[in-house]
């Protein structure tokens, strides 16, 4: 798989703070890469660096596996921040002033962009009768001119009400489909999850983790049991893990073992045979919630 983008030893500082320090990672093509991070975490940082809005102290960045250029640069539609629309022109009339602006694309290619982000029945509308959902797609819209390989967004659902959220996510997921590679950075963790295939976590500018999705959360094999007797149950699995957990509410018991090792059934033999009934075994996967909370919170 081809690499849309190449980070080595970004560094970039403030005066004494440093904002990054020597992150590196590569973004593969076709993918939906998220940059995590709590708040001063340094993604809006790294984003503004790979857009050549902000210089690097030290490192370098390779786009295409070249060093950036303006004809790099128009394979990249970028959302740094809203796009000022005037409130009383229609969704076209916007575009035509950003593409005029840019220079990305055709008036032509304006259909194209708004058939994309489901706003074509409405693009004769004024921008002020939008929905912030709307709103964000048409900001969306306006980084599909001139049909660019690599998307970036930052924070692209920040600010929207849940019917607005689900519509960015499945625009998202829609956008990956029809072959878009999309880097995004997001603190919405359970949004991240649904969309993003690969992620990076940073933590005071220092980068704690990156690769795919499952990898990540799937540090650990986290098995959940259930049977009659809880308690019985949970004796004979003791030996397993010290970090037995039992839940009373849900009547389950998470067992967590290293990373592949877990056997439902040689876990479900073991129980049988000293006489416990399993009416529930499965292997369950992480949230990414969960591991992000584990990694930025030591």
């Amino acid at each position: 798989m081809e690499t849309v983008l190449s980070l080595s030893n970004i560094t970039k500082s403030y005066g004494p703070v440093r904002a990054l320090k020597n992150v590196s990672f590569n973004v593969p093509e076709g993918c939906v890469f998220g940059i995590l991070g709590p708040n001063g975490s340094g993604k809006t940082t790294l984003l503004s660096i790979i857009l050549d809005v902000l210089k690097a102290n030290n490192g370098s960045f390779l786009w295409f596996g070249q060093p950036g250029s303006p004809d790099q640069r128009k394979k990249i539609g970028s959302l740094l921040e809203t796009p000022n629309f005037y409130h009383y022109l229609s969704a076209i009339d916007n575009l035509k002033i950003t593409q005029s602006i840019s220079g990305r694309g055709t008036v032509e290619n304006i259909d194209d962009v708004l058939r994309k982000v489901k706003l074509y029945e409405r693009r004769k509308s004024r921008f002020k009768t939008y929905s912030l959902g709307m709103k964000q797609r048409l900001a969306i819209a306006a980084t599909l001119l001139g049909d660019p390989k690599v998307l970036v967004f930052d924070e692209p659902t920040n600010g929207l009400d849940p019917v607005g959220i689900a519509e960015i996510r499945e625009l998202i997921i829609e956008l990956r489909n029809s072959g878009h590679t999309i880097i995004m950075a997001s603190h919405l963790l359970d949004e991240v999850e649904k969309v993003c295939t690969h992620v990076a976590i940073l933590k005071t500018g220092e980068l704690l983790t990156t690769g795919e999705v499952n990898e990540i959360m799937q540090d650990e094999d986290i098995v959940e049991l259930s049977a009659a007797d809880l308690n019985a149950l949970a004796d004979i699995l003791k030996p397993f893990s010290t970090r037995l957990k039992v839940n009373t509410d849900s009547n389950t018991i998470h067992l967590p073992l290293p990373k592949g090792t877990s056997n439902l059934e040689e876990i479900n033999r073991l129980c049988f045979s000293t006489g416990i009934i399993l009416n529930h075994l499965v292997l369950k996967k992480k949230r990414l919630e969960t591991r992000f909370f584990e990694l930025t919170n030591n």
